[in-house]
């Protein structure tokens, strides 16, 4: 078999991520603001490792959560998300944003199809979020689906430019005041700057 016939593996693409507060990292947080229930400790600064982490002597705390499929999104949504957003780690987004949520148990009581009709039909999560793209890249991480320990829900990790806070601050005032927000019981909301070499 010549090299040009071997087959190739694909690089898997990581799905587990951890957000590891300490002494270290790329991300000096800079505050960490309880917005429902109770509070995180404060640390200098996150690194956000792909896998599952360790937490290194001195490290306040670990948050972990995967990347999974689109859940409460129609296809038409998709396609307009997929084509409008950018990635992360463009060399302009110097600043970030770690937001852990638990939603409540009547949340999860809920059908798919009635969660779905309170996150787009009522809240139009999906159509707020496309009015700040491509400026504000995200990446959404699903927590509840490594186990029962964990202590939020979700986590997602927002990035952009300095010249995008006051839309940044848009998107969160708007998504708070939809009803959705009605089944959140614990939200922290974690500032980052990129530390700079």
């Amino acid at each position: 078999m010549t090299a040009l016939s071997m087959p190739t593996t694909p690089i898997p693409v990581p799905r587990l991520f951890s957000f590891i507060a300490g002494n270290t990292g790329p991300w000096r947080m800079e505050s960490s603001t309880a917005i429902a229930g109770q509070p995180i400790a404060a640390a200098p600064c996150i690194d956000v490792v792909a896998g599952a982490g360790t937490i290194p002597v001195g490290a306040s705390w670990l948050l972990r959560g995967i990347t999974s499929n689109e859940r409460y999104v129609e296809r038409a949504e998709k396609t307009t998300l997929v084509s409008k957003q950018e990635g992360l780690g463009r060399a302009q987004a110097t600043c970030a944003a770690l937001i852990p949520i638990r939603k409540t148990a009547a949340w999860w009581a809920l059908t798919q199809d009635e969660r779905r009709q309170i996150f787009e039909a009522q809240s139009q999560h999906t159509q707020i979020g496309l009015k700040y793209l491509p400026a504000v890249a995200r990446r959404l991480h699903h927590c509840r689906d490594l186990g029962p320990d964990e202590p939020f829900d979700f986590l997602t990790w927002f990035e952009f430019a300095p010249a995008d806070e006051a839309a940044f601050e848009d998107l969160l005032h708007a998504l708070r005041a939809s009803p959705e927000w009605n089944y959140i019981d614990r939200e922290v909301d974690i500032r980052l700057r990129l530390a700079a070499d």
